[in-house]
């Protein structure tokens, strides 16, 4: 059986799961709805799939799941719509900014025995997956301390800090989940130090564009992670977990995987520029991953309820960067 799917949203990151949508063949793009009819037309016209309203696809019963990438604002309503239309959902970070709206959005799905997966793509790539599984095999020991080294090559313009929620909801979130995915347990306190560092219009938006964070387990075990706006060598991505037998980390990717030496040293070629091209097979795990859970009716992973509790912790942050000082966590 081929899972017949739509696409709510044809930015850029809705052109990337159409295109790992495509390659995968248990499944089929069958529409697109997109505000602006063009960015709708583009993919239509590279994938042969057709251009819908949001109404038509809610309507199609022959339309088995939807992906949702349209703006944050929109995505708990889009929701609890589609979830109450029957069809399962994945649904892009975050649920809601606020994490009210997010709990009565969770409620609704339940309600209706709805199915949700959220799109933390980080928990897909393969290299972040083979730390996780040295950890379940035991190669390091007891896990004790996460460290996540996350920067952004550049600052995101204004208009987009303006409806982003900020660095910890946007930007660290992920790097939240992906603490809790390699930790192991559910973290209890959030420390936040946060600045303006690369760009004072991001102050003046009353957001940040740089910190740094420990997180803490009620045993104890830590994470802590590095954010920046600006990294003028690339996309940084890495991750060290540390255990009581030894460590494991995964480094930098880049396009090419060479080193260069000769009477001027080593060399290697740049990272990744972004996460379109860094994430790329995450994107497309995580795709097939939701389709696996339609095929053999398992839990959807990472869940709704994931997302939810990174947002918790993303509101800890803001109050402990606020407030200058350790915060429980509200989950």
């Amino acid at each position: 059986m081929v899972t017949r799917l739509a696409l709510l949203g044809a930015g850029r990151i809705g052109k990337v799961h159409a295109k790992a949508i495509a390659e995968d063949k248990r499944a089929k793009l069958v529409a697109v709805a997109d505000a602006f009819a063009d960015a709708a037309n583009a993919i239509a016209a590279q994938t042969g799939c057709a251009v819908k309203t949001i109404e038509e696809i809610e309507a199609d019963k022959d339309i088995d799941a939807v992906i949702i990438c349209a703006p944050t604002n929109t995505h708990a309503d889009l929701i609890e719509r589609f979830a109450k239309a029957g069809k399962a959902i994945f649904c892009e970070k975050p649920i809601d900014l606020d994490v009210d709206r997010a709990k009565a959005c969770l409620e609704t799905v339940r309600a209706v025995g709805g199915k949700v997966m959220l799109g933390f793509n980080r928990r897909f790539d393969p290299h972040f997956q083979a730390v996780r599984k040295e950890i379940d095999k035991g190669s390091i020991g007891q896990v004790e301390m996460v460290t996540i080294t996350s920067r952004d090559p550049g600052a995101p313009p204004a208009e987009y800090i303006k409806v982003s929620g900020g660095i910890f909801r946007d930007m660290t979130i992920h790097d939240f989940d992906m603490a809790r995915f390699l930790l192991g347990e559910e973290i209890e306190t959030v420390q936040a130090s946060a600045s303006v560092l690369v760009d004072p219009k991001i102050g003046e938006l009353g957001d940040y564009d740089s910190a740094s964070l420990i997180l803490t387990t009620k045993s104890g075990r830590q994470a802590i992670i590095s954010n920046s706006r600006r990294a003028s060598y690339g996309y940084d991505q890495r991750i060290e977990v540390h255990g009581s037998l030894g460590s494991v980390s995964a480094e930098n990717q880049r396009p090419v995987s060479i080193e260069v030496a000769n009477k001027d040293g080593y060399t290697r070629p740049p990272l990744h520029d972004f996460f379109m091209t860094r994430y790329t097979a995450a994107y497309a795990a995580e795709i097939s991953a939701f389709i696996d859970a339609l095929d053999n009716g398992t839990p959807m992973a990472p869940s709704a309820e994931d997302g939810l509790i990174a947002l918790a912790l993303a509101d800890a942050a803001v109050k402990s960067a606020k407030d200058k000082s350790a915060v429980t966590v509200a989950y």
